[in-house]
């Protein structure tokens, strides 16, 4: 388990300078946002191995930049696009095993989609099996605007997928939606393999961690009681921060309050 900073909070900055800038946080775990086609190449990929290598960095996840285009290429009527797409995502999974990454994020289709709740819940499970052939867990994030948004779809997903099932949970889109985090908890704790962390007021939806009134306290017991073992991300966007101090505050935090010290009074 790590509490760890995703590239996407410094985007439009290049993936590469991104990481360099997560390593000068002090960050040891960190979600990598694949921005665009080169880079799945070796080049960069090697780039990011040696900037990670050198600063110590694990990188548990992907987050692959087709999401706009993940409705169309994979859950549309057109069987053969679907076909060639799995094809294509095998290049995502290679470039998670050179980056020793174990799981690729996953958006989904837009709920006015033409296919099928059954459809795309069998489409999403052939993804699943092409990445576990590649030692890869595909999961389900949970978006706004995008059937995962829905509860009772994630549930009734997992009841079609089975115990193989996987869910990334983030907190600021369940809180877009109009859920808490603690909703998606509630039935679907053991399916959750991977946790975006972010935090909100009254007035703001995305902040850095602790700045907010999220109650992580309670979200960590919850979680370790449910045996969860995944890493917590801060994935949160660079107009959602005035100052990179306040990335390490909350990283800081986040471990604190994750493994609190022990009484010594006790």
């Amino acid at each position: 388990m790590g509490i760890g900073v995703s590239t996407s909070c410094y985007y439009p900055l290049e993936t590469e300078l991104a990481l360099q800038k997560v390593a000068l946080l002090g960050a040891k775990t960190c979600e990598i946002f694949i921005n665009t086609w080169s880079e799945l190449e070796r080049p960069f990929l090697d780039e990011i191995c040696r900037i990670k290598d050198a600063n110590g960095i694990r990188i548990p996840s992907l987050h692959p930049f087709l999401s706009f285009g993940e409705p169309y290429l994979l859950f549309s009527e057109y069987e053969r696009r679907f076909t060639d797409t799995l094809d294509f995502f095998n290049k995502y999974f290679d470039a998670a095993n050179i980056l020793g990454a174990k799981i690729l994020v996953m958006h989904g289709s837009k709920p006015l989609s033409a296919v099928s709740d059954e459809l795309y819940f069998e489409r999403f499970a052939k993804l699943m099996e092409n990445g576990r052939k590649h030692g890869i867990t595909v999961a389900q994030e949970n978006v706004v605007h995008y059937r995962s948004e829905s509860i009772a779809f994630l549930t009734a997903m997992k009841d079609y997928i089975g115990n193989t099932f996987k869910i990334v949970l983030d907190l600021k889109q369940a809180g877009r939606a109009g859920y808490s985090a603690f909703d998606f908890v509630a039935g679907l704790e053991a399916h959750i393999a991977h946790i975006h962390i972010s935090d909100f007021d009254d007035t703001h939806d995305c902040l850095p961690p602790g700045e907010g009134k999220f109650d992580y306290v309670r979200l960590f017991s919850v979680m370790s009681a449910a045996g969860y073992t995944g890493d917590y991300i801060i994935e949160i966007y660079r107009h959602n921060f005035a100052d990179e101090s306040q990335l390490t505050d909350a990283m800081l935090l986040m471990e604190k309050l994750h493994c609190p010290e022990p009484d010594k009074n006790k």
